[in-house]
């Protein structure tokens, strides 16, 4: 059987005081005589009297909870990011009160902040990677709810208040590194397309090849799933349509495990006749064979900058912008031996 929950004024009959006695005693308040706050102690730690965290901080117009909706937890990207968030949130003394969504474009906002809601959060910070449409409810969705929303990894949207990495800037950094290495026919093995984050890695790639006269030719572009398996696919095609490819940029570095392996496997040597370029830095890639040159995207900040973000608009300490607040991270380059 459950054991039922000891209430203050249980201790308070027992103890023969008030049950504001007994608060002052919780709360360590000093009014109140030596020897009736030790009686109270005792029938305390005795019956094992836990008080309620949530009855506490509602008092003080404040449940210190935060809600977090997350999706794609089997990704390093999204695990991070979310790790990022409950660090930085209990420094901060928030509890987190995650929601894990099964399906990032198949969802109800509007029921996962009414329960929110009802679960009394303070704030939400919505971790989930922009997919098609699936936040495009977020612009108009946001005002009909009086609770404030941090987004993570998103376009920048008016009124909206986000963070994200500069994914468009990392997909250009790798490609600076592949010419200034003397390489000349660059393809590209995205993650899933749909994906905002992709796009704008894709962007990146583009953008570089522009800018230094090399081909920007779609059947340079293989797509993945973010799985090693898929990136070994996707290499193994890229490298049929192009036999003379000399460097490849990977979505992640999950398919870059995929991608090394299909250029072994058709006699390719990496990084002699292909160099192989990464995105994310795992703890992993520095174990490659080769090592894996890759994008240091910095997850952990991504979280706890979302937390502060959040903390800012709990405490009305954010300048309103009706454009739209976005805090960017920038990414970095980690040469490696891949490359």
């Amino acid at each position: 059987m459950r054991n039922r929950r000891v209430t203050i004024v249980e201790i308070a009959r027992e103890a023969g005081v008030s049950a504001q006695t007994v608060s002052r005693v919780v709360n360590g308040n000093v009014n109140v005589a030596e020897e009736t706050r030790l009686r109270i102690q005792e029938i305390i730690d005795r019956r094992g009297y836990h008080p309620s965290r949530l009855a506490r901080s509602l008092l003080r117009g404040s449940s210190n909870t935060l809600g977090v909706v997350s999706f794609g937890l089997g990704l390093y990207g999204p695990s991070q990011t979310l790790a990022g968030i409950v660090r930085e949130a209990n420094q901060q003394g928030y509890t987190v009160l995650p929601q894990m969504l099964t399906d990032a474009e198949a969802h109800n906002p509007q029921r996962i902040i009414g329960q929110f809601i009802e679960s009394h959060v303070d704030g939400i910070i919505w971790a989930v990677p922009e997919i098609g449409g699936n936040l495009d409810w977020a612009e108009e969705g946001v005002a009909e709810f009086d609770i404030p929303i941090v987004f993570i990894t998103m376009r920048r949207r008016p009124g909206l208040t986000l963070v994200r990495v500069d994914n468009r800037r990392g997909g250009r950094l790798v490609v600076e590194h592949l010419i200034a290495r003397g390489r000349r026919k660059l393809g590209l093995i995205n993650g899933v397309h749909a994906w905002w984050e992709a796009q704008e890695r894709a962007q990146g790639w583009r953008d570089a090849l522009t800018a230094h006269d090399l081909p920007v030719d779609a059947t340079l572009i293989a797509e993945g799933d973010w799985s090693a398996a898929s990136g070994e696919a996707a290499m193994t095609a890229l490298l049929q349509r192009h036999p003379d490819v000399d460097g490849v940029f990977v979505g992640n570095d999950s398919m870059a495990l995929g991608a090394i392996k299909a250029a072994r496997a058709l006699g390719r040597r990496v990084p002699d006749d292909v160099a192989v370029v990464g995105f994310d830095d795992m703890p992993e890639s520095a174990f490659f064979y080769p090592t894996l040159t890759t994008i240091h995207q910095d997850l952990d900040r991504v979280g706890s900058q979302a937390v502060g973000a959040l903390h800012a608009l709990l405490n009305n300490t954010a300048e309103p912008n009706p454009d739209g607040d976005e805090i960017v991270i920038g990414p970095r380059l980690v040469v490696r031996e891949s490359s």
